[in-house]
């Protein structure tokens, strides 16, 4: 059995000022391209279809014609919800889809929905489970401790009651540990999303969504990643499809093909005067390295990059080591830093009193401190 395997596409997506939507559009161009080529039986969406709970009519409309156009290209196309996704709108019209072989994942009720699919070796079960956190699945397992979401996961796929020695396929948009994340994800910090890889032991495939680089797990966990960059800490990334063939249980081979977007994101960096002669239309960070600032710099870049996001400066004073700073310090008269820092707070000078204080204070405080340098 040929698959393809992708996930989220975050349909209606934007970078800083920017929408992805017609960048979205283009690659799913070129992936229904790629899938045309290589004519794979099923197509899975691992979650994260849309970018928002309630999208853009926009992204809809996109996603509409993505569907149609892959119901007509392959047997079958399977789709769970991921965190950015609303579980009751991403399943509307599911049992309509599926006699079209668009299966979607229903709200999650205590039940892991199955499908059934044959090639020349047997039957192959397909099984979908959109995105859950332990809090909204405890009510539907009360015999069950489910403190974890490697707990809630295995739960699910516990009550599934799966024959491990046929041929099974899961569908799941969780983070799974040991997964290498980005910056345009939605985690929560310290881990406390991590679910456990032995939670989907006897898989013969697990076609993850949820982190956005493309990543093996282990010999049957794989993330196939966002088809678009949409992070600057993904700007080295090749983002990818991911292509699959099953044939008797256990032989399992996995490629990529590279996905060549319309505009890529990355980084660069020089001069301003060396910038402005050149130009490009790809979602760029400037790291500019100037010794003076360059008034009005990103408005002046936009000119020649129009798809300028983010511009820095590489300050050479912030590599000057500690030892000079520490001196530059001692050189200045702390007594004026802190009358200017007093005015600029309350827009006024210190008194002659506070003046008094604040001089007695530091010389208390240097004079302590020389004395600790010389012992």
């Amino acid at each position: 059995m040929r698959i393809v395997h992708m996930s989220d596409l975050h349909l209606g997506k934007r970078v800083g000022e920017f929408s992805m939507l017609e960048d979205q559009r283009y690659i799913l161009g070129e992936i229904l391209k790629k899938v045309s080529a290589h004519s794979p039986d099923c197509v899975f969406i691992s979650g994260d279809i849309y970018d928002k709970p309630v999208p853009p009519a926009e992204a809809v409309t996109m996603f509409d014609e993505l569907l149609f156009k892959l119901s007509g290209m392959v047997k079958d196309v399977f789709i769970i919800s991921g965190n950015h996704d609303s579980d009751e709108r991403i399943a509307f019209g599911s049992r309509l889809f599926d006699r079209s072989g668009v299966h979607i994942s229903p709200v999650y009720d205590g039940t892991l929905a199955r499908h059934t699919v044959s090639d020349e070796y047997g039957e192959v079960g397909v099984y979908l489970l959109p995105f859950i956190r332990p809090a909204n699945i405890r009510h539907l397992f009360e015999d069950r401790e489910i403190n974890s979401y490697t707990d809630a996961v295995t739960a699910a796929i516990d009550a599934a009651d799966i024959d491990y020695t046929k041929r099974n396929i899961l569908l799941s948009h969780q983070f799974v540990t040991g997964g290498v994340t980005c910056d345009s994800e939605q985690l929560t910090v310290g881990g406390l999303e991590n679910v456990d890889a032995c939670a989907y032991d006897g898989f013969d495939y697990v076609a993850l969504g949820h982190l956005h680089g493309a990543q093996r797990i282990s010999d049957t966990l794989r993330y196939c990643g966002t088809p678009l960059k949409y992070s600057f800490s993904e700007s080295r990334h090749i983002k990818s499809l991911t292509i699959g063939e099953l044939k008797n249980k256990g032989e399992l081979v996995i490629k990529t093909e590279p996905l060549i977007p319309m505009r890529d994101m990355r980084e660069i960096s020089g001069e301003f005067a060396q910038l402005t002669k050149g130009r490009s239309d790809d979602y760029l960070k400037v790291t500019l390295t100037d010794e003076v600032r360059v008034n009005d710099a990103y408005a002046r870049l936009r000119n020649f990059y129009p798809n300028l996001i983010k511009i820095d400066y590489a300050d050479r004073r912030d590599n000057e080591t500690d030892i000079t700073a520490h001196v530059r310090a001692r050189e200045n008269d702390p007594a004026k830093i802190f009358a200017s820092f007093f005015k600029n707070i309350n827009g006024r000078d210190m008194t002659d009193t506070q003046a008094k204080t604040v001089h007695e204070l530091i010389e208390r405080i240097w004079g302590e401190n020389d004395e600790t340098d010389q012992t």
